[in-house]
């Protein structure tokens, strides 16, 4: 029996040809509450089999080999490792990957965070961060683009669904360490609309204003925003206890 397809939402950004990136909703998957359906993640307390058969529908999906899918052990972090045929299931400690190898998919999984993929114009490297607010500040988009080895103007990004800026409220730490590490990103932040002494974070302008500072021009996606989108989305500040959807990127065959 053929394995019910998966809603996925394709990246909109002048990566090349070979290039695949996709984003997966919380939809079509057989996951039970509260973290139905398609969660991927397997320490949130979901059923392993669920997960496993999850993860067997996006491959599918994705026409890759569940072998061929670069999972990591996110820490919020700023590490970033290399994805090879003979690594993929060492399971690192690490919030950002690359590869070379076709076939070989860079996988992050979030619920709020924004995960932020990259491509070289050539078609020869990709790249995903999980960018939460701790290793966006830490400098993860930053240390992938080092470890790409590729000039930051021949980089392409796409910025999948996260946290939106009306529902991202953080305190003046959060703040304070952005413009200690960026002056520039003082106008991601904005005190309307939140709690006295806090602020209202915009994590895809904190983005780009890092992958500027970088080298980089051509940032495309944001926008999407998981907190509102109940019915496609999983969000950790809303929910809590929840799954996790899962961003990749690859190099075709």
């Amino acid at each position: 029996m053929p394995t019910e397809a998966v809603p996925v939402i394709t990246s909109k950004w002048p990566a090349p040809a070979n290039v695949r990136a996709l984003c997966t909703t919380r939809q079509g998957g057989v996951s039970q509450p509260p973290w139905d359906s398609l969660n991927l993640g397997v320490h949130v307390g979901d059923n392993p089999g669920d997960v496993r058969e999850n993860r067997h529908r996006l491959a599918q999906q994705a026409g890759l080999k569940e072998a061929n899918i670069g999972w990591l052990n996110q820490v919020h972090g700023t590490d970033v490792v290399e994805l090879s045929p003979g690594h993929i299931q060492t399971l690192p400690d690490a919030d950002a990957s690359y590869t070379r190898h076709p076939g070989i998919a860079c996988a992050i999984l979030t619920a709020d965070c924004l995960p932020v993929v990259l491509a070289d114009r050539a078609g020869t490297v990709v790249g995903a961060a999980h960018a939460g607010w701790r290793s966006l500040c830490g400098g993860v988009l930053e240390n992938l683009i080092v470890a790409m080895a590729v000039e930051p103007t021949e980089l392409v990004a796409w910025l999948g669904p996260a946290i939106g800026p009306q529902k991202f409220e953080v305190g003046p730490e959060v703040r304070e360490a952005f413009v200690a590490a960026n002056p520039e990103s003082d106008e991601a932040f904005t005190s309307e609309g939140a709690r006295q002494g806090h602020y209202l974070a915009d994590i895809y302008h904190l983005a780009r204003i890092r992958l500027m500072a970088a080298g980089m021009m051509d940032i495309h996606g944001g926008g999407l925003c998981t907190v509102s989108d109940t019915d496609r989305f999983y969000s950790y500040r809303r929910d809590g206890q929840t799954g996790r959807m899962a961003t990749l990127v690859w190099l075709g065959r």
